[in-house]
């Protein structure tokens, strides 16, 4: 089996031959797109301050030269600035070429065209996330029109890198702290829900999968995301939501987890056994020789203190038990 055939049939619990992964010979290839936005590359402005400009206009900063970074300064100064906003344009069948040229120059492989976000990760960062939450409430139909014109561009996206080639596109969304979701789970499912559908109706009508990225306690969405069609979820806090509780979503429907050892909690006990045996968790209570589940790899091991070793640990731990042989299925 190659790549492709590998992640296809681990989407689909279809028992693949070997645990799918994002380590080493991943088995997965990124790609872009080259319309033309306001973002402009990370710039050293002081001797402990990095800033950027987003795709939208956002001003980003950072204290190191690695990390993500945080939005320091939304492009609108309140969702009264919306209407007049003019978002890039996404629209251009013609600035997803380098898509097709990835997708074509790695057959073997499953190929992920990148979007910045669905609805709510873009919105929130076009002003101050403490009002932004606040008029999701107060002025809910100026956030509705925001929505959809964001909307709109990601439709764009979705039917364009589809138009590309690619097997699917990927979002990142933070929807949580440590504890909770950002917004009760009722406004989620009134606001952002249908969004989800409509978003990962396109995906799917076209033949691509849909692939989230989120961080935080999520777990009261993550049964509305199913039931929407998000196909995988990439978790860096695996313990944070619990393997018993992953694997019980999986009994109610065909998602898949995408996952490396902990980072906040396993990989920080620098603890080889520790690290290992978490490794052979993830394989045994998720993936299962069955599918489900795609072995990770956090990459950017600076930003989160750790010497690149301890994740070589988990990869190889990955690696060595995550056939079907190894499992004995």
């Amino acid at each position: 089996m190659n790549s492709k055939e590998i992640v296809r049939r681990t989407l689909n619990y279809d028992h693949p031959d070997r645990v799918a992964r994002s380590f080493g010979l991943s088995d997965f290839v990124s790609c872009g797109h080259t319309v033309a936005t306001h973002a402009t590359e990370w710039a050293k402005v002081s001797e402990r301050r990095w800033e950027r400009v987003d795709e939208w206009g956002n001003l980003w900063a950072r204290v190191d030269p690695t990390s993500k970074g945080e939005v320091v300064a939304g492009v609108l100064k309140d969702v009264s600035d919306a209407g007049h906003y003019v978002f890039p344009d996404f629209s251009n069948p013609a600035d997803y070429a380098v898509a097709a040229e990835t997708a074509a120059a790695h057959p073997e492989k499953w190929t992920i065209g990148g979007l910045p976000g669905f609805t709510f990760n873009i919105a929130r960062k076009l002003f101050k996330l403490e009002n932004y939450l606040c008029d999701l409430l107060l002025e809910p139909e100026a956030i509705h029109r925001l929505h959809d014109r964001i909307d709109e561009q990601l439709v764009y996206m979705i039917e364009n890198y589809a138009a590309a080639g690619v097997d699917s596109v990927m979002f990142p969304e933070d929807w949580g702290t440590q504890t909770q979701t950002l917004i009760s789970p009722s406004v989620w499912r009134e606001e952002f829900f249908p969004r989800f559908v409509r978003l990962c109706q396109v995906a799917h009508a076209r033949g691509i999968k849909v692939f989230m990225h989120s961080c935080g306690a999520i777990g009261a969405i993550i049964p509305g995301l199913m039931e929407a069609g998000i196909d995988l979820l990439q978790f860096d806090q695996p313990i944070l939501h619990g393997l018993d509780t992953l694997a019980a979503y999986q009994e109610k429907g065909k998602i898949t987890f995408w996952c490396p050892v902990d980072i906040q909690k396993t990989l920080q006990t620098r603890d080889e056994q520790a690290i290992r045996q978490e490794a052979r968790q993830l394989l045994e209570k998720l993936w299962r020789g069955r599918g489900g589940f795609v072995a990770g790899y956090y990459g950017d091991n600076t930003s989160i203190g750790l010497d690149p070793k301890w994740q070589e640990i988990a990869s190889d731990e990955f690696m060595r038990r995550g056939t079907r042989k190894a499992m004995g299925k």
